[in-house]
């Protein structure tokens, strides 16, 4: 039995449920999941649990994440990424400066509204099930933490940031919330998730390599008790 979490590098297109469906295909194992989607469009690191390690996958889902987001201004999209229709186009009239001087109004604490075009259920429907028949339903602000938001690269009208945030942050919303704050608009044009937790890129192989060498990707599968290592930890004494 395959027994611990393997981290793959998703590539853009394919869902978070195709990747599972993937990996159980090449490893010819049928208990996998994932601890988290990444949307179709994004790409990097989706923690995936195999054997025994299904059964831990509530205590990774909740760990903070870390992804490398760019930003396009002056282009508003139906579902706030690059996928969406385009519905608003507005001149950029934007400065560095001010670019720098609305990241710090979304560092720290703030409110998030979640999106239309999402998964999260409003009365048993699923809010991109409303959105597509062109309904719009009033969704609560939840409580969010940025805890670190920082610009990478400059190129209007784009712009790249490195951000790490609390689980169940839409980074959609949050370049959404920054156009709107510039004055023009914005959308996420491209994402790439970094981090979830203490696990990262540079422990993550592709759904392509994985299938051209198995045994590789059998030798980067981290064990139970290091996939939980960032959890609290009480050693008792033995006589206990």
């Amino acid at each position: 039995m395959l027994d611990g979490v393997l981290i793959i590098d998703k590539e853009a297109g394919p869902t978070s449920h195709d990747v599972v469906d993937g990996i159980r295909k090449i490893l010819k194992t049928r208990k996998v999941g994932h601890t988290g989607t990444l949307d179709p469009a994004a790409t990097g690191v989706l923690p995936i649990v195999l054997g025994k390690a299904t059964k831990l996958s509530r205590y990774l889902t909740g760990a903070n994440k870390s992804y490398r987001a760019t930003i396009h201004l002056g282009v508003v999209t139906e579902t706030l990424d690059a996928e969406g229709e385009v519905v608003e186009e507005n001149p950029v009239s934007v400065e560095e400066a001010d670019i720098h001087a609305v990241l710090e109004q979304f560092r720290g604490e703030i409110d998030q509204v979640p999106p239309m075009y999402s998964a999260k259920k409003h009365q048993g429907k699923r809010l991109y099930e409303l959105a597509r028949q062109g309904v719009e339903v009033e969704r609560p602000a939840k409580k969010i933490t940025i805890l670190n938001l920082e610009v990478v690269e400059i190129n209007l009208p784009t712009f790249v940031v490195d951000v790490t945030c609390s689980s169940g942050t839409y980074i959609r919303v949050l370049a959404d919330d920054i156009g709107k704050e510039l004055g023009c608009g914005a959308h996420l044009s491209a994402l790439r998730r970094t981090e979830v937790g203490h696990f990262d890129i540079s422990q993550a192989i592709t759904l392509e390599e994985l299938a051209d060498n198995p045994e590789d990707g059998l030798q980067r599968l981290i064990p139970l008790g290091k996939a939980l290592i960032s959890l609290p930890r009480i050693d008792l004494p033995e006589d206990v």
